[in-house]
């Protein structure tokens, strides 16, 4: 990895773990038996890229999820609860690394989300280290709800390198996703495909990038 000068990072399993698990076992709990035929992490319901891009609406969302599992006695409250049990914590240290980082690199936050997650993980970040947001990590966020685009479509990633005059040689993208990365090595981007059990804290100390 050379010459870096800019370091986008991706958010589920980078920075804040995640666990797709959860959701099917979440699900499991409200008795839908067949969640795995419209949710995974790599293969899911288009549903689920409309609510990411910000096409459709919380309550539109909600419905389409009562007609996949065939339980329109869900409340909102119980789908919601389902969708969030994804996500697991951000571990100690995690913050600490964005700030150093951000003295010496440009950093970015690209993160496919949705305004459902969003919210939780506002709330997160208030309950559990009195943030109000990730602002104070990255120059700049991009949340693909908010943007209208999504990874792996190389518009995101093109707007990032565009809007912020990155070199794609200079940037180095990390992410937990095979597709994602395709995408930005396809753009010249240097990249990093997070895989458990490693840490954004390993491997920063292992590329000695601080």
């Amino acid at each position: 990895m050379d010459n870096i000068k800019n370091i986008v990072f991706d958010y589920g399993n980078v920075i804040f773990n995640i666990d797709f698990s959860k959701v099917a076992a979440a699900w499991a709990k409200l008795g839908v038996n067949n969640a795995s035929d419209f949710y995974g992490h790599r293969n899911q319901d288009p549903v689920f890229d409309l609510l990411e891009q910000g096409k459709i609406s919380d309550a539109d969302f909600r419905d389409r999820i009562r007609q996949l599992t065939h339980k329109p006695e869900l409340t909102d409250e119980q789908i919601d609860g389902a969708w969030n049990s994804i996500f697991v914590g951000i571990p100690q240290g995690n913050h600490e690394l964005l700030l150093k980082v951000k003295q010496k690199y440009r950093t970015f936050l690209l993160s496919n989300i949705n305004s459902i997650h969003y919210d939780y993980v506002h709330d997160y970040l208030e309950k559990n280290f009195g943030l109000e947001n990730n602002n104070q990590f990255f120059e700049k966020i991009y949340y693909s709800h908010l943007v209208g685009k999504r990874k792996p479509g190389k518009e995101i990633f093109e707007q990032v390198l565009q809007e912020n005059n990155l070199k794609p040689a200079e940037t180095l993208f990390i992410d937990d996703s095979p597709q994602h990365i395709a995408t930005a090595k396809k753009l010249e981007i240097q990249t990093y495909l997070m895989t458990a059990p490693d840490t954004i804290q390993q491997f920063f100390k292992k590329e000695g990038l601080i």
